[in-house]
């Protein structure tokens, strides 16, 4: 079943996010820790150097900000050039607070393994030289931190300040590797849930190439019985059970010409890219006496919203046998329990055109899993593509399909947006 999810893709983009949420948290650390310093610990350091260097750095903030609100996509080189700024703006601040010798120094850690996390090996290499080649400028140039009077209170000093620094490391490293891992399984799970598509799409394929291979052949022999059953009515026109059994098939026959005439006709409309536009209530309507023909056992009841009713679909291929399918299913599930019930709402929720089938079965064992599995069925008579064609109809219309159990049945919501069935 297609459901609606919140999906996040491993990359550049992911990363710049990431960076734009660290810097926030640097600036404000970093303004933190030297205002301490610098008022209330009363070191000598340089603060308005130092301040000017977060203030360059919260403006740099506010325009990665901007350039996350923006349509085009963020390309891996732009994430590098955002991890130097960052990098150069760090070491600009430890060159005037220690360089190497400032606790703080493995805070130059963070951009690599950000960028090790989503990055291609290439781009996390520059990124380690960039950080490599500021640790070294940091070995050999630098402004001292002010030496207190007792060497106990400086070796104390540093001490703290290698616990603040650890503290932050495991913070920052625990919070956003684990965000870029948890990106890296959403991708995981999507790139499965496609391939699991694309099999099934390819065994609709099989399915279509075989179902158009034995409606060509099938052509001849109900042309024979549609000429021969009404000469056998003829023929036995004083027995009348077998009369009604043969005015069944006669009319079971005529079903079976008109399906394969429908075919022929959904493979023109496939091929001359122009659906059929109908108003939702034709289109139901149209649905709902092919389904009683189908099964005139049904005891079917339609709920049509008129806001609804009157929108114009321009109805694609394979949206009516989509919705077939799961009435069909429904009376399915309603004759388990030995009821006839099937229920069809037609809404409009927003932006969307909903299509809900509730019947009065047993409802469904496990909704965790796939239902629909090309070739399974869970019924003895079912051939196991009735469900998956609606869910790849739903899917090639950007729509989906929710399973509910009900409490008395079961039901299925084929929610379709509006902005690409209904015509303009």
């Amino acid at each position: 079943m297609k459901r609606a999810s919140t999906q996040q893709r491993i990359g550049p983009r992911t990363l710049f996010r990431s960076l734009a949420w660290l810097r926030i948290c640097a600036i404000a650390g970093q303004s933190t820790a030297v205002l301490v310093c610098a008022l209330w610990m009363h070191m000598d350091i340089p603060l308005l150097p130092l301040m000017v260097g977060i203030g360059l750095l919260a403006v740099f903030a506010m325009f990665a900000a901007w350039r996350l609100t923006q349509p085009w996509p963020i390309q891996q080189w732009e994430t590098i050039l955002h991890v130097g700024v960052d990098t150069l703006v760090l070491g600009y601040l430890l060159h005037f607070t220690g360089g190497a010798s400032n606790p703080f120094i493995t805070l130059l850690l963070i951009p690599i393994a950000l960028s090790a996390a989503a990055l291609t090996v290439h781009a996390v290499l520059a990124v380690a030289a960039l950080v490599g080649a500021a640790y070294l400028v940091l070995l050999f140039w630098y402004v001292p931190l002010p030496v207190p009077m007792h060497s106990t209170a400086e070796f104390s000093l540093h001490v703290l300040g290698m616990g603040v620094n650890f503290l932050i490391m495991a913070v920052l490293l625990g919070f956003f590797i684990n965000r870029l891992a948890r990106a890296v399984r959403l991708q995981q799970l999507e790139v499965q849930r496609v391939r699991e598509r694309a099999l099934r799409d390819e065994g609709i394929l099989a399915i279509a190439t075989q179902a158009a291979g034995a409606a060509h052949e099938l052509n001849t022999p109900l042309a024979t019985m549609r000429t021969l059953l009404p000469e056998l009515r003829r023929e036995h026109a004083g027995d009348t059970a077998l009369a009604e059994d043969l005015e069944l098939l006669e009319g079971q026959v005529d079903r079976c010409r008109t399906i394969l005439r429908e075919m022929v006709a959904f493979g023109k409309a496939q091929l001359s890219q122009e659906p059929e536009q109908l108003t939702v209530d034709s289109f139901i309507h149209g649905c709902l006496e092919r389904f009683q023909l189908l099964r005139p056992e049904a005891d079917l009841a339609l709920a049509l919203d008129q806001e609804a009713a009157r929108t114009v679909l321009r109805t694609p291929p394979g949206l009516r046998h989509a919705l077939l399918n799961l009435l069909n299913n429904a009376a399915d599930a309603s004759a388990i329990n030995q009821s006839q019930a099937v229920a069809l709402t037609v809404r409009r929720d927003g932006g969307w055109l909903e299509l809900i089938v509730t019947d009065h079965g047993p409802g469904f064992a496990d909704l965790s899993g796939e239902l629909s599995e090309l070739g399974r069925s869970h019924k003895q008579t079912g051939l196991g593509i009735g469900l998956a064609l609606a869910e790849a109809t739903a899917e090639r219309l950007d729509g989906e399909i929710i399973a509910l159990n009900t409490g008395h049945g079961a039901q299925m919501r084929l929610r379709l947006p509006l902005a690409v069935i209904a015509a303009s």
